[in-house]
């Protein structure tokens, strides 16, 4: 399958009075056509202002640079505002992170969903209504109907997390982006939620790109994983790689904190990474993750290859762990990790 969506040495930059803050730094990544594609990586580490960057929606200030930024032919760095409007909503639909500040306290369910068909399709508001209803049914809302003329603060956590996946189809997107879509929610209303966007991705063979910091997500619903650390993708290949072969020490770090079924005892102490994420405002030389690394040399301070392993997937370290330096990662420019 072709890919639907390809990045290369995607940044983002944020002007600061301290100094330019380097939010995201030089990823690259594909997603095809009804695959998932799951971002994940600790608070700070740039998951949400990529997902902005592709959908044009960066803060006023944040400035965008790629070497490509390809959504199926159409080039998103050079798209004017008008068609990234014809777009969004349309072709490229996004879950935001929190509904209760996504939604329009203002206005009704119903205008809200409603108004992206209204938008781009020029459909009727009759046939409008009923597709939202539909939807609203779809993503397990009973009484769909009554709920159309209910505002957003009369629904619960789990219903408006629902509600904001309606509003996602309502145009039949090519690609979803999910920015933490089960974050607030309870353990059983957020695997209904993944096994909702699952089967919904199923039927009307969606590409998704959904960012988290739940590993246990990932490893349910991603086809491919990408691990970020300060602004920068460190690895990246199919989840089963990914999860039984991790090279990149931050990989290999986060899947020691979380419980093995059967592996674990019950009482024994979890893994953990200590220190924190250094600052990104101003230069940043070497490996981001080095304070924190037991494994780190000198070396670590001087530009990191990008590297391929035996099962396949990409990771970026200076360690060589079973593979080749690579061109296919971006390779980062002097002053840059």
């Amino acid at each position: 399958m072709e890919n639907i969506l390809s990045v290369r040495g995607l940044t983002v930059d944020i002007p600061l009075a301290a100094g330019t803050l380097h939010a995201v730094r030089g990823i690259d990544f594909d997603v095809k056509r009804g695959e998932t594609l799951c971002v994940v990586g600790e608070s700070g580490s740039g998951k949400s202002l990529t997902s902005l960057a592709i959908m044009g929606l960066l803060p006023k200030q944040a400035q965008r640079s790629a070497q490509v930024l390809d959504f199926e032919g159409v080039d998103l760095q050079t798209a004017s505002k008008r068609d990234m409007r014809k777009l969004r909503g349309n072709r490229i639909s996004m879950i935001f992170q929190e509904p209760m500040t996504s939604l329009n306290p203002a206005y009704t369910i119903g205008d809200q969903l409603m108004e992206a068909l209204l938008l781009h399709r020029k459909v009727s508001k009759p046939v409008a209504c009923d597709r939202a209803i539909e939807l609203l049914e779809k993503v397990g809302i009973t009484a769909a109907a009554n709920r159309m003329k209910q505002y957003p603060h009369q629904l619960s956590g789990g219903l408006r997390q629902r509600v904001m996946i309606a509003m996602a189809l309502m145009g039949e997107p090519d690609l979803i982006i999910a920015d933490e879509p089960t974050t607030a929610l309870d353990v059983t209303i957020q695997a209904q939620i993944l096994r909702l966007l699952k089967d919904l991705q199923r039927e009307l063979n969606m590409a998704m790109i959904l960012i988290t910091h739940d590993l246990g997500v990932v490893a349910r619903v991603a086809d491919k994983v990408a691990i970020m650390y300060a602004g920068e993708m460190v690895e990246s290949g199919s989840t089963a790689e990914v999860f039984t072969a991790p090279k990149h020490p931050y990989t290999r770090g986060l899947l020691n904190c979380i419980p093995v079924p059967g592996k674990t005892a019950a009482g024994e102490h979890l893994g953990s990474i200590p220190g924190i994420v250094p600052s990104l405002i101003g230069d940043v030389v070497g490996c981001a993750f080095r304070s924190r690394c037991d494994e780190a040399t000198a070396q670590c301070s001087s530009d990191i290859p990008a590297r391929v392993s035996s099962a396949g997937h990409l990771y970026r370290c200076v360690h060589d762990y079973d593979g080749p330096a690579s061109p296919s990662m971006n390779q980062p420019k002097s002053g840059e990790a």
